[in-house]
């Protein structure tokens, strides 16, 4: 069979695939909340913002949770795909109770809550790190803008506001949490992670406020921004964005990884010079990990597997 009819098949099938994941996931009506394996779930219905479109937003206590305690927060994207499959699209989920009740349970990492982010119809727009799309030219700006417009569901929208998704995070969410839960405040004990798009803009959000988060775990980082890395100059946007923005190895800890299965086969050439760049940039194992993890694709099914490497990796004490 052609080759190029392969892979163009392979991006048609992701691209409608991943259009059925923002209709289908993004309806934020009442639902019921997760079921968790320890602890609970607080839930903030709804929370308007300045920045961005209204969202539900999960927060999961961990068992024994007081107020006489400190917490350290980790902020978490796609927010209704980590606690529950009852209640998600695919019947999957990352797992993230029972990772943090294990690590917990078994004294590894420091006490945690976590802010479960829901994601909305703007998903795309919202994750896609804003100054390295704006760094294209023209020309393939709009070539990004373009896709998905035949179908009436640009996959861009009218262009990225992931710099309002990071004022909402920072500006509005952070000091919610802080003030409503018993909470850690400071960067060493602030963090956020997220999968493929949320790979994306947990990478941009500790560039840039690297002030405020101490660490960052991006699973499957989308590089390639869309479905193909075809004359696709997106990567090498996003690379060139990490080299200049990259915060202190010092005073941050980063986390990477990628399958080799479906959208993560795109990966590992971006990765590896993710990688390089890191290395440029004085960071070491100590406060940097990237993985590879052949025959695991691009599910939840497969962050579950691993969630506990960069939570051990971020929350130990």
């Amino acid at each position: 069979m052609n080759t190029l009819f392969i892979k163009q098949n392979f991006q048609h099938r992701w691209l409608i695939m991943f259009l059925l994941f923002v209709l289908i996931n993004n309806v934020v009506i009442a639902q019921a909340l997760p079921k968790v394996a320890c602890g609970s779930v607080k839930r903030v219905e709804n929370f308007s913002s300045r920045y961005v479109m209204p969202r539900n937003v999960d927060v999961w206590l961990p068992e024994g949770y007081t107020k006489s305690k400190k917490y350290a927060v980790l902020y978490m994207h796609d927010g209704q795909m980590l606690f529950d499959s009852t209640t998600t699209w695919n019947h999957q989920e990352w797992g993230a109770d029972e990772a943090m009740c294990k690590l917990i349970a078994s004294n590894q990492i420091k006490n945690c809550i976590v802010v479960a982010i829901w994601n909305t119809t703007q998903r795309h727009p919202e994750y896609f790190p804003q100054k390295p799309f704006y760094s294209m030219t023209n020309a393939d700006q709009q070539r990004m803008l373009d896709i998905g417009k035949e179908k009436g569901t640009p996959l861009m929208g009218k262009g990225p506001v992931s710099d309002n998704y990071l004022k909402f995070l920072v500006l509005e969410l952070k000091p919610y949490i802080d003030s409503h839960f018993s909470t850690r405040t400071d960067r060493q004990n602030t963090f956020i992670a997220g999968s493929s798009m949320g790979g994306l803009i947990s990478m941009y959000a500790i560039c840039e406020y690297p002030d405020v988060f101490g660490g960052a775990a991006c699973l499957s980082t989308h590089w390639t921004g869309i479905f193909t890395n075809q004359n696709n100059p997106i990567p090498s946007a996003f690379l060139h964005y990490l080299d200049a923005h990259l915060p202190s190895p010092k005073n941050h800890k980063i986390y990477f990884d990628y399958g080799s299965k479906t959208l993560d086969s795109l990966y590992k050439p971006y990765q590896l010079q993710a990688d390089g760049i890191m290395k440029a940039k004085g960071y070491t194992p100590k406060n940097w990990i990237s993985l590879e993890f052949p025959g695991e694709d691009h599910s939840e099914k497969s962050w579950r597997k691993r969630l506990d490497i960069p939570l051990l990796f971020l929350l130990k004490k």
